[in-house]
């Protein structure tokens, strides 16, 4: 059988498969090459695109995978410390774009916070869903594992289960 062959009957062998084609960062089999991304000090974590390709990619797990595959579940390779992590993820990238009030749980500071079952994390494969204008779709990553989502001292999310309160605001660099 032709990998052709075989992509083309694992896709239709059931819903919502999708076949995973690394272009970049695995060149050699592994993901060194981003570790070490993810340890130099001189790489911020996140991306986004402002969803000009929510139909392509999906790139609102990247928090749930650095904590899940780089702090938890990695075998290949060495894990990363899940206290290094939380610290790229919040007070790293809030000092490089210049939110001084936040990224940290500090008096006087902006205290959003993830309340996680670290245990229970489990992010599930992508689904593609058609539910924007014109019938547009786009790719979604629903996870498992995070018990309260608090922004502004309002719980936002509660296992899993969108609140309605909205306390965020708008917030504009400095940097």
């Amino acid at each position: 059988m032709t990998p052709q062959e075989y992509c083309y009957d694992y896709l239709v062998g059931a819903e919502n498969r999708m076949v995973y084609f690394p272009v970049t960062n695995y060149v050699h089999g592994d993901l060194e090459v981003v570790r070490e991304l993810i340890e130099d000090p001189h790489t911020i974590l996140g991306l986004s695109d402002g969803g000009a390709h929510c139909g392509v990619i999906c790139d609102a797990s990247l928090n749930t995978s650095m904590l899940q595959h780089w702090v938890r579940d990695r075998s290949r390779g060495p894990r990363l410390g899940l206290e290094f992590v939380v610290r790229r993820m919040t007070s790293s990238t809030a000092d490089f774009y210049g939110f001084t009030d936040r990224g940290r749980l500090q008096v006087g500071k902006k205290a959003d916070v993830n309340v996680i079952d670290f245990d229970g994390l489990n992010l599930h494969s992508p689904k593609m869903i058609f539910d924007l204008p014109a019938g547009g779709h786009r790719l979604v990553q629903s996870v498992d594992g995070y018990d309260m989502t608090i922004c502004s001292g309002t719980p936002i999310f509660e296992k899993g289960v969108d609140t309605g309160a909205r306390p965020g605001k708008l917030v504009r660099s400095t940097a």
